[in-house]
């Protein structure tokens, strides 16, 4: 399968300009002869639009959605502001384990998590922060590209999970100076394929290739009924809800699936509870319960992988990249060890 691509790092252009954010696509190795250049005049053009489109969705706009006859209005225009700290979460207070998974979890009904794996001071004794580089760190895919929203606009994959993810590269480049890489792959071909499985291989080697990447962040959009609408107000910004998941490789009737073999499970778990804990600390409700299910869903890759249910198909592009501010914040408080 041919690997869509794009790193995206910020750069510093020299002679008192101010750094910028570069866009670098990494085409596949197909062995055919180097294209020619493009003129400069037409690069510079190309850049302007692209300065036009970062502008528009540094306002929670999503690309395109300005063009053509399916244009939806966008509402909440505000921009982003960080959030200090809005309340304290003792964790003494969930030293219990059924006090704590009812307030940080919930367990589907096929599965089991113990005492021995949810406990407070298991979950805050894995170190997840991490240095920043001159190379990638972070690596953004989507198992589910084809995912789309309320009103996404057909064939346009800016107003997918897709685009969503490119929003949520560019935060966390030009605001915390990360360095991040963008799958954009589709991997859900054909009816019946298992697309976790289908992004294993692909993924795998995008790790090998780039052994800088620390996290992991496999970004989806849920499917939820239609009254549901997973949407909060963050200081008048309308704002999607979202969740992380966690495989555990265990059922059960049959216990640990030693087939599906997780050996980051324990970092795993203590990632995402770190970061539901800093949620619920600067964004009190914005999250969803952290959910816990039966298999891998390829969260075996890396100790610091997360996978992230980001609304659902009833929330509103806008909705969606409107969360990619709390979700980067909360990222770096977490990586950066505040």
């Amino acid at each position: 399968m041919d690997t869509r691509l794009e790193i995206l790092r910020m750069e510093d252009l020299g002679d008192g300009q101010e750094r910028q954010m570069v866009r670098e696509t990494k085409e596949p190795n197909t062995g055919s002869a180097p294209q020619p250049q493009e003129p400069q005049g037409l690069i510079e053009e190309k850049e302007r639009v692209r300065e036009q489109e970062l502008e528009m969705l540094e306002w929670g706009i999503p690309e395109g959605a300005l063009t053509g006859e399916n244009s939806q209005p966008s509402h909440g225009l505000q921009e982003f502001i960080p959030r200090a700290m809005v309340q304290e979460i003792d964790l003494q207070a969930y030293s219990d384990y059924t006090n704590l998974v009812k307030t940080f979890y919930t367990i589907d009904a096929g599965t089991m998590a113990g005492s021995d794996q949810l406990n407070v001071e298991a979950l805050m004794s894995f170190d997840a922060t991490i240095q920043k580089l001159d190379e990638p760190q972070i690596l953004i895919y989507h198992t589910h590209a084809n995912e789309a929203f309320a009103d996404s606009i057909p064939g346009e994959e800016s107003t997918t999970i897709v685009g969503v993810g490119d929003y949520l590269s560019q935060i966390l480049v030009q605001d915390y100076g990360y360095q991040v890489m963008h799958c954009k792959n589709s991997f859900v071909e054909g009816e019946g394929v298992d697309a976790y499985a289908n992004a294993l291989p692909t993924i795998s080697a995008l790790l090998q290739e780039n052994p800088s990447i620390q996290v992991v962040i496999d970004l989806h959009r849920d499917q939820m009924p239609e009254s549901n609408r997973l949407v909060m107000d963050v200081d008048g910004r309308p704002t999607a809800r979202f969740m992380f998941f966690n495989g555990i490789s265990r059922t059960r009737k049959t216990g640990n699936i030693d087939y599906l073999k997780n050996e980051n499970l324990e970092e795993n778990l203590s990632f995402s509870f770190q970061m539901q804990k800093k949620a619920m600390e600067y964004y009190p409700g914005l999250t969803r319960k952290i959910y816990l299910k039966s298999y891998r869903y390829n969260m075996h890759l890396k100790e610091r992988y997360l996978l992230i249910e980001l609304g659902a198909q009833n929330n509103t592009v806008e909705e969606a990249m409107n969360a990619c501010g709390p979700i980067a914040q909360i990222l770096d408080l977490v990586l950066s060890g505040q």
